[in-house]
């Protein structure tokens, strides 16, 4: 293009910009008038919606909830370097316009006749459309639509001081992910409040209002190096930072938050939290409620981690045939898994994960799945029969066995290896898992009687009073299920899960706060040391042996696995005396998952690897220490040796590696380990 043509397309615009700016300065009443009319002041500063914050037991923040993700906060709390650099790379003469740049307006027309098209808008006039969207929207492109922003943006600097402008600007923009303002920007990104940014992390939040999606900093951390130390340049230039302080920061390496400064990846149990504040009557859309929950980051840390690891595994075995994460049309047709763990003693629930994508999937299978919990129903099965006075000792046929039902038919109940070992202890056919012992148990003590525990553990689904459900064929909700074995770890008293501890409004004022609720007692104390000592066998040496090789045996641990019909879905709930979690794996439409998929091989590992992480951590080992000692038995427990090949009390010729020590409900011993009250008038008279 010619010089000349050129020179007479620059006068052009320019006599346009100041025509549009006169236009601007008198048309101001009228624009305003009507704006107001219609929809109110587009010039005012109004308060924004604040979001509600979510936190861990250990004070860190693990969520936000509210119609916008925003926590406003003073500039005056802010580093001056914090403004600077926004004004800086966004509105170099913000301190000397009215809310109207004429200068830059003048450039951006000269920049556009050669080409280089961009805008001249005001940190004014983007505040006005951003904090005012419904009146001035900043995608209209017609002249309209810049004429009235211009003139709300000068009525805006005529009412509000520069400072109050920069304010509300920076607690105004978004920050990509639904976040607005600085203080959102820099919690998400650096995992700090926007009173510590350093320089560097605040020239790089500055880097995003020109497009926050192109210039997130964890998915774009080159391209945002790069616009970041272009900011600084700009800052240099403008004599807010020495070429000292630029040099030193544009030389920094650019390092997120992991988890987007969240201390543990919980959306899971936040949309749980969320669901509860509704229920408790607290509107969290509000916003500024501060929501303290159970949640320990490092154990929801390792439960996120286990999980992944362990189905990724189940997935990597030789002739796995489902699709995986990779390549699954939709969340319904890859493998599932859930996760919960709770602290017996007050039902905290401590971590909580309901799949394997939050993204993908938000159905909660934890709290909304209905499940059929296999074997790892069995415990409450044998509880009730330890509670009806049948001794852990008893010997049961793990025989083919046949059951008439009311319609006619034959339950016929196997056990997963197709094989029958005989007369067995009921210790022994616990820790194998034998389904036929388990069935006629079920029958010996009635179904209802195994119901009715099962209610008072605190499960709330609908068991049936068939035969089957005494090894797990009635659904139940994994949550509840987990929650039950609590029953276990108290000594016979289950606790409801608590999420919440309590909530505050922005005032500090307590709205609500949940105390810990114990259900009445299920069980008799002694009987459930008894039935916690023979699930210990299941780990020792039974079906979740597994577990030994994540958990030394210096930490105790007892438990079940499950495992249903077609091998579709697999659990382990276990329990040590400061926790109480379980694992369940399997397809959101049932399906078997692996020929000989078990519990035992790929739920049991699962919670292993978790639990191991969580004991290494500095809070599981003070917890641990803090709870050993824990399982000892109660007064009216009685224990003896016994051999375990024949049920029987040892004698001189019962080998070593046979001999173990059972427990006993007082009354139910052996008769040789029965007191003998008249013994003691044998040995003479009792002196005082």
């Amino acid at each position: 293009m010619h010089y000349n043509e050129l020179a007479m397309r620059f006068m052009r615009g320019q006599r346009l910009a100041r025509l549009s700016l006169v236009a601007v300065s008198l048309s101001s009443s009228s624009l305003l008038g009507q704006t107001a009319k219609r929809t109110g002041e587009v010039w005012q500063i109004v308060p924004q919606p604040q979001s509600s914050e979510i936190y861990a037991r250990d004070g860190s923040l693990i969520g936000e909830v509210g119609s916008q993700i925003r926590t406003s906060v003073s500039i005056r709390t802010l580093p001056k370097y914090v403004g600077q650099a926004f004004v800086a790379v966004e509105d170099q003469r913000f301190y000397q316009h009215d809310g109207v740049d004429v200068v830059g307006i003048a450039g951006a027309i000269k920049d556009n006749i050669l080409g280089d098209r961009r805008g001249a808008s005001t940190i004014t006039q983007q505040l006005v459309g951003n904090m005012h969207p419904d009146q001035v929207d900043r995608r209209d492109p017609s002249i309209g639509r810049k004429l009235r922003e211009q003139s709300a943006a000068r009525e805006m600097e005529r009412h509000y001081n520069k400072e109050q402008i920069l304010e509300a600007y920076l607690n105004q923009i978004g920050f990509a992910h639904g976040w607005y303002g600085i203080e959102e920007g820099a919690r998400h990104y650096f995992g700090k409040s926007a009173s510590k940014l350093t320089l560097a992390e605040a020239a790089t939040l500055a880097a995003m209002p020109k497009g926050p999606e192109i210039y997130e900093p964890v998915k774009f951390p080159a391209r945002v190096r790069e616009r970041r130390n272009t900011v600084l340049a700009l800052m240099t230039q403008q004599r807010y930072i020495t070429s000292a302080q630029a040099r030193a920061a544009q030389a920094s390496a650019l390092v997120t938050s992991p988890d987007y400064g969240m201390s543990a990846a919980a959306p899971y149990y936040v949309d749980v939290v969320k669901v509860q504040a509704r229920r408790a009557g607290v509107d969290l859309n509000q916003g500024g409620y501060k929501l303290y929950t159970a949640l320990d980051p490092a154990l929801q840390t390792a439960a996120v981690s286990a999980l992944t690891e362990g189905v990724a595994e189940v997935e990597a075995t030789a002739g796995y045939r489902h699709p995986t994460t990779a390549g699954a049309g939709n969340e319904s047709d890859y493998l599932q898994g859930a996760v919960v763990a709770l602290d017996p003693t007050t039902g905290d629930v401590r971590a909580l994960v309901g799949g394997r994508d939050y993204k993908e999937s938000q159905f909660d299978r934890a709290i909304d799945g209905k499940r059929q919990p296999g074997s790892s129903f069995k415990p409450i099965v044998y509880a009730a029969a330890i509670n009806d006075s049948i001794p852990p000792n008893a010997i049961v046929g793990d025989t083919a066995i046949s059951i008439r039902l009311p319609n006619g038919t034959y339950y016929r109940p196997d056990n997963s290896d197709h094989e029958y070992l005989g007369a067995i202890t009921l210790r022994e056919a616990l820790a194998k898992s034998r389904n036929s012992v388990a069935v006629q148990i079920g029958q010996q003590v009635g179904m209802d009687s195994v119901i009715a525990l099962a209610k008072r553990m605190g499960i709330q689904s609908t068991i049936a009073p068939y035969p089957s459900s005494a090894i797990g064929a009635s659904v139940v909700q994994p949550l509840d299920m987990i929650a039950a074995y609590t029953t276990f770890a108290n000594l016979g008293t289950p606790v409801e899960p608590r999420f919440i501890h309590r909530i505050e409004d922005r005032s500090g004022r307590v709205v609500y706060s949940a105390p810990v609720r114990a259900l009445p007692p299920a069980l008799d104390p002694r009987a459930t040391f008894v039935i916690r000592d023979m699930m210990r066998d299941v780990i020792e040496r039974g079906t979740a042996s597994s577990i030994r090789k994540y958990l030394p045996s210096s930490i105790p641990v007892a438990g079940k696995t499950g495992t249903t019909n077609d091998n579709s879905d697999v659990w382990f709930i276990g329990l040590t005396p400061d926790m109480v979690a379980g694992v369940w794996l399997g397809f959101d439409k049932p399906k078997t998952i692996t020929p000989g998929a078990a519990g035992g091989s790929l739920a049991a590992p699962v919670w292993g690897k978790m639990m191991a992480r969580y004991y290494a951590s500095s809070a599981g080992r003070s917890s641990i220490e803090h709870s050993a000692g824990q399982w000892m038995p109660p007064i009216g427990v009685i224990s003896g040796e016994l051999d375990r090949a024949t049920g029987q009390l040892a004698t001189v010729s019962t080998p070593a590696s046979r001999r173990y020590t059972e427990y006993f409900v007082e009354g139910t011993e052996p008769d040789p380990l029965k007191a003998d009250p008249w013994k003691l008038f044998r040995w003479g008279p009792i002196g005082f």
